[in-house]
C-alpha cells in the first residue's frame, strides 16, 4: 500500500473507504443546519507506528494529560522533536490521539500536551467546530491512522464564543464557524439575562466555551457512523476539554 508524506496515495485511500461501487455522500447546509454522512463499509487500515506501540484510550488519554502535566508545570521535555524522529516518522505515520482544536494561536496542541512529531494528528477550525471537513478528517484520523482518542479541546476566552455569544453580524465568511456553535450555548446564554454585551460576563464565556467543546464532541458519534463504530467496538474513545491560557491546564469536561 503506497504512502505519500504518511497519507495513503488517493486510490488506495478510496480501496479502504470502499468509494467506486458504493460511493459516499454528504449533504450540507448552511445557518447551522443538520448535515449527514451516508455509512462508508471500511476495510482494517495499516496502522501500524513507527515505534511498535499502539495505545488503548485509556493509555492515550493518560499520555496527553502527562504531558500537559509537565507543560502547565513548566517542565516539559520536548518529546521525539529530534531527527531521529523525523527519520522514524518520514515513510509513516501513526498518531495516538487527535484533537479538534480552536486556531487560536495561544492553544498549540503538540506544545500544550509537551507531544512530538507523529504523535498528535490535529484538526484546528476556529471555535472548535464540527464540520463536514473536520469530521473527514477525524475519520481519517482514527479509521485509516488509528488514533485511538479524539479530544475536542475548547479554550479559555474563546473569540468564536465569544462572538456566538453577542449574535451580531459579522463580515466575510466569519460567520461560518460562528453559526455551529450557536446551538451548543443557547442554554447557557438563557442563565445571563442582558449580559451578552461587552464586557462579557467572564463565567459565561467559560461556560458557553465548556458547553460549546461538550455539544461538539456529543455531536460525532451522532454524525459519523465510522467514529460511532469505533466506540462500540471499544476502539475509540471522545473526550471534551477546556483550556486554560493562564495556567496551560487542560481540564476535561
Amino acid at each position: 500500500m503506497s504512502r505519500i508524506n504518511g497519507f495513503l496515495g488517493r486510490r488506495d485511500l478510496l480501496k479502504i473507504l470502499g468509494i467506486g461501487g458504493a460511493g459516499a455522500a454528504v449533504t450540507a447546509a448552511t445557518g447551522g443546519a443538520m448535515w449527514s454522512v451516508v455509512p462508508l463499509p471500511v476495510a482494517a487500515a495499516d496502522t501500524h507506528s513507527p515505534t511498535g506501540t499502539q495505545l488503548n484510550s485509556s493509555e492515550a488519554l493518560k499520555k496527553l494529560q502527562d504531558g500537559n502535566q509537565r507543560f502547565a508545570k513548566g517542565k516539559p521535555e520536548h518529546p521525539r522533536q529530534d531527527q531521529a524522529r523525523r527519520d522514524e516518522t518520514s515513510p509513516t505515520q501513526a498518531p495516538f490521539a487527535v484533537i479538534l482544536g480552536c486556531a487560536d494561536s495561544r492553544v498549540p496542541d503538540e506544545i500544550v500536551f509537551d507531544q512530538g512529531i507523529g504523535d498528535l494528528f490535529v484538526v484546528r477550525v476556529a471555535g472548535n467546530i464540527v464540520s463536514p471537513e473536520s469530521v473527514g478528517s477525524l475519520e481519517y484520523g482514527t479509521e485509516v491512522l488509528g488514533a485511538s482518542v479524539i479530544v475536542v479541546l475548547g479554550h479559555e476566552s474563546c473569540g468564536a464564543v465569544k462572538a456566538a455569544i453577542q449574535g451580531e453580524a459579522l463580515p466575510g465568511s466569519i460567520s461560518y464557524f460562528v453559526e455551529p456553535i450557536k446551538p451548543a450555548i443557547a442554554p447557557v446564554i438563557a442563565k445571563f439575562p442582558g449580559k451578552i454585551k461587552e464586557p462579557l460576563d467572564k463565567k459565561l464565556v467559560d461556560d458557553s466555551v465548556i458547553a460549546n467543546a461538550k455539544y461538539q464532541a456529543a455531536r460525532l458519534p451522532e454524525i459519523s457512523t465510522i467514529l460511532k463504530k469505533r466506540i462500540a467496538d471499544g476502539k475509540l474513545k471522545i473526550v471534551s476539554g477546556r483550556y486554560d491560557l493562564d495556567t496551560g491546564l487542560v481540564n476535561l469536561v
